[in-house]
């Protein structure tokens, strides 16, 4: 495969495939993987047969979220630099969230963070049953509010106050029933399943499907306006550079439990 960050094929029916391509770092986000995916999306959505869009994720899993690495060195750059990088992850949730055709999201492995918010942006979701998921910045000092609003249309409010603020895993049945994922199949199943759904796509006109979901995405919390989404950035990329983000940095490079965690309740005796 490619050694570019996101790789993508259209085939003669207009099924494109857009695959998160840094298997090495388990598919995390950089700036470079974000531009490829924007890029993909740019050159898929100049082509005027394209019908469905499917993403997956080459290697183990899906998508780990971001990159803390990236993470940690933008943090030390200005506030203009955090805000662009901010503004650039909520764009590439933002337009997958908004492409003009289906988008069907295959999930293997692990799909955490930012990860959990591009499942969210597409329109079908099938998981893997070896499939894992987290909403888990907060452990890091971090916000997921980019990914907010594509979450509550896709589990709910009241399931997203219980994963993002608890960053607890959850397994892909679990998934399947807060709404996160539609079906949960074999790992060896995953292409197939996949393949079932998007062949029922294509049976349906391009403009009729392309008018429905526009109309779906205007009644739901991702419809957002140009005010709510500069805030979410600021916000975003604010929180990045808090003393929380810096401790919570520091726990993952140095592997140990951050400062505001007491640890668990003493057995009683």
């Amino acid at each position: 495969m490619s050694a570019e960050p996101v790789v993508w094929r259209l085939d003669a029916r207009g099924v494109a495939t857009l695959m998160l391509n840094r298997p090495e770092v388990n598919n995390a986000y950089d700036a470079a993987l974000l531009d490829g995916a924007m890029a993909a999306m740019d050159a898929l959505g100049a082509r005027p047969g394209l019908r469905v869009v499917v993403v997956a994720g080459a290697g183990r899993h899906f998508q780990a979220g971001a990159d803390l690495g990236w993470l940690q060195a933008v943090a030390q750059r200005s506030s203009e630099d955090n805000v662009d990088a901010s503004r650039l992850t909520a764009q590439v949730v933002h337009r997958l969230n908004t492409l003009p055709v289906p988008t069907v999201a295959l999930v293997h492995g692990a799909c955490f963070g930012g990860g959990t918010g591009l499942v969210a942006a597409c329109d079908v979701a099938i998981a893997a049953d070896n499939a894992q998921f987290s909403i888990a910045e907060t452990r890091w000092g971090l916000m997921a509010g980019i990914i907010v609003p594509q979450l509550a249309d896709a589990i709910g409010a009241r399931q997203l106050r219980r994963y993002a603020l608890t960053g607890e895993r959850f397994d892909a049945h679990e998934a399947r029933r807060i709404g996160l994922v539609h079906e949960v199949v074999p790992l060896a199943s995953l292409r197939s399943a996949g393949a079932r759904v998007v062949d029922h796509l294509l049976q349906n006109a391009p403009q009729a499907n392309a008018q429905t979901k526009a109309l779906a995405i205007e009644y739901a919390w991702g419809d957002m306006s140009a005010q709510a989404f500069g805030r979410l950035v600021a916000q975003h990329a604010q929180k990045r550079q808090s003393p929380e983000a810096a401790e919570g940095f520091a726990s993952f490079r140095e592997k140990r439990a951050a400062s505001w965690y007491p640890g668990p309740e003493p057995e009683e005796t």
